[in-house]
């Protein structure tokens, strides 16, 4: 079971330079030791703890790995990003950007708020982490666009696959293919009324009529901002500039106005918001908004839920099918021109792991058999869009000992990664003595799998 032992080992070293080198590094007052400096680049002894709580945690216990190779696959991490730096690869301030966005919002939703995000990781403000986490992105970056250097003429093919299939059968390492369903959704918004819309856009005009009269923008934020994060940040968003990920609209308002200015209410996709900008930074704009959601009756819920039910009913007599009612009916733009079906956005793959699904979903679909459909249910995003969902499981498959031919994909998927894995392996055995490798007297009697004291022994 070695290579997906490895395949965890990778997976897991991502998501452990994405979360914990933030801990790390938010640890600012502890005296910390050097394991090993690779090129420019630096492991820290708790790096190798915190990877290996990261594993264990990840695993659920059943998989073990030695501080050795723990700090070896560190190791291998800072060597990519080293070699990235010097075959002049690079990452876009826009792309830092959007993956730090990404990273909060992950970090926001599992703790419930920024603020609550701050504190978890020890840092002094969400700009803080902010800073911190653009510098972890663009190292996971660099590392990423390295390896996607080393293998990127690397394929297989279906002999290929069929050969490391049969491998895997002959030493008894077939993997469990875990249970997984695909899905697909119909969506109704629940809209407000224009009359709604109206009233919000009013409100908004005279907020905006009395901070230009004197009154405060940050306090009249505080008080009046449907934004969530309002208590932490009184409004300001800080620094964006036209990479950010932020709404078109939002950005094409903010960089049309001048030091000191108040937008009129501007709609988006989260509500209806009035922008000051405080400085013009180079290509950067320092803004803040007051943003303000229009509510949505009861009798609209209702109606919006009736509706829904009736498209069900329609499905269920055989009226239409379920991919003819989203196309026809859903809402969701992303989902309703493929029939509903919805895309696992970790995977890109249609499939969705039962084991890795969040528990709200889990609990609606598990008990549900293949061509079932769940009872209609509320959900709301978090920008506050509401709306009723009816969600089909198009297939479910159990936990199974992997088949060449039910599994093809997955199979190609691990014999692909597992030729890419040799690729990177030449590569690093090569690298190792270009570069300068320095290890830690702790760390010199590790039995490594590649060789990493090397450079030490000229």
């Amino acid at each position: 079971m070695m290579l997906f032992k490895t395949k965890i080992l990778k997976n897991i070293s991502i998501l452990h330079i994405i979360l914990f080198s933030i801990a790390i590094n938010a640890q600012k007052n502890k005296i910390d030791g050097v394991a090993v400096v690779v090129g420019k680049n630096v492991v820290l002894n708790s790096d190798i703890e915190k990877f290996k709580k990261e594993v264990e945690l990840r695993s659920e216990g059943k998989i073990n790995f030695s501080d050795c190779e723990m700090l070896e696959e560190l190791m291998k991490q800072k060597l990519l990003a080293h070699h990235a730096i010097i075959d002049s690869l690079s990452v876009s301030q826009g792309e830092i950007d959007k993956g730090v966005q990404r990273s909060i919002a992950f970090f926001t939703k599992e703790y419930g708020s920024e603020q609550k995000v701050v504190e978890a990781y020890g840092f002094n403000d969400i700009e803080d982490l902010r800073k911190e986490l653009e510098k972890v992105k663009k190292e996971s970056e660099l590392i990423r666009l390295e390896e996607q250097k080393i293998t990127e003429n690397i394929d297989v093919t279906p002999e290929e696959v069929r050969v490391f299939f049969n491998g895997l059968k002959e030493k008894g390492e077939l993997p469990e293919i875990p249970a997984a369903v695909e899905l697909a959704q119909l969506v109704l918004n629940a809209e407000p009324t224009s009359e709604e819309e109206q009233r919000v856009v009013k409100e908004l005009t005279e907020i905006r009529e009395e901070i230009i009269n004197g009154s405060s923008f940050s306090m009249k934020a505080i008080i009046n901002s449907d934004d969530p994060s309002v208590a932490q940040n009184k409004g300001n968003l800080g620094l964006i500039d036209k990479e950010t990920p932020f709404i078109k609209e939002f950005k094409e308002a903010a960089f049309s106005l001048d030091e000191g200015q108040i937008s009129e209410p501007i709609k988006t996709q989260f509500g209806y918001h009035i922008i000051k900008l405080h400085k013009i930074r180079g290509k950067s704009r320092e803004v803040s908004h007051i943003l303000l959601q229009p509510k949505i009756s009861s009798e609209k819920l209702n109606k919006t839920k009736k509706d829904i039910e009736k498209i069900v009913s329609d499905v269920k007599k055989g009226i239409l099918t379920f991919e003819e009612a989203a196309t026809k009916f859903s809402e969701d733009e992303s989902t309703k021109f493929s029939g509903g079906k919805l895309i696992n956005e970790y995977t890109g793959e249609p499939q969705f792991e039962l084991t890795n699904m969040a528990p709200d979903l889990f609990g609606r679909i598990s008990e549900l058999n293949e061509g079932e459909m769940t009872d209609v249910f509320y959900d709301e995003t978090r920008s506050g869009e509401k709306m009723y969902k009816v969600i089909l499981v198009r297939q479910k498959t159990k936990t199974h000992k992997a088949d060449i031919v039910e599994d093809y994909v997955r199979m190609q998927q691990f014999a692909l990664e597992k030729k890419k894995e040799e690729a990177v392996d030449k590569w690093l055995k090569e690298k190792i003595f270009e570069t300068y490798i320095k290890l830690n007297s702790d760390h010199k009697e590790c039995n490594f799998k590649r060789n990493w004291k090397k450079k030490e022994s000229k």
